[in-house]
């Protein structure tokens, strides 16, 4: 039996200032470099980047589209899936993945966090949301100050992810 490629999913906003993008486009490439499969609500802004990013290094790229369309996917994508459930899709994205790294990003994006938290899967952040529960930082999004730290953190939780459930 052949091992499975990692599947890490990139969330973050349908817009993105330069930063962001930056970052996106950085995750994009060092998930490509390290064999791993990129899973992304298949629009424009962080997911365009991170798309960008891994297809400059010959990875696999795989959209998650909220409507009817193929043709919507950035051209990035390798592997559009067409769902026609607008917002739904979130679920798709996240529970497709080992890992989730979220850049930047609006309600969308926490509604990613936090559908991969309720189901176990490790968020990594760079520039992105915080949570608080009475008053308290809820430090279940694990800080990353920088694309390859993002990465390294995804790729280790992912493998003790998969590890558990051997």
């Amino acid at each position: 039996m052949t091992k499975k490629q990692p599947i890490i999913a990139v969330i973050g906003g349908g817009s993105c200032n330069r930063e962001e993008a930056r970052l996106a486009e950085e995750v994009g490439r060092e998930l490509a470099k390290r064999g791993v499969t990129l899973v992304c609500g298949g629009l424009g802004g962080v997911m365009e980047a991170a798309c960008k990013g891994a297809s400059s290094e010959g990875g696999t790229t795989i959209g998650v589209l909220p409507g009817d369309n193929r043709q919507s996917a950035n051209p990035y994508v390798r592997i559009p899936i067409v769902t026609g459930i607008g917002y739904a899709r979130n679920v798709a994205v996240v529970k497709s993945s080992q890992a989730v790294i979220a850049v930047g990003g609006n309600y969308g994006t926490l509604s990613e966090i936090s559908h991969a938290l309720q189901s176990g899967i490790p968020v990594i952040g760079l520039n992105t949301w915080t949570i608080a529960r009475n008053g308290r930082e809820d430090k279940a999004i694990i800080s990353a100050q920088s694309a390859a730290e993002a990465v390294d953190k995804a790729l280790e939780l992912a493998t003790k992810e998969s590890n558990d459930q051997d």
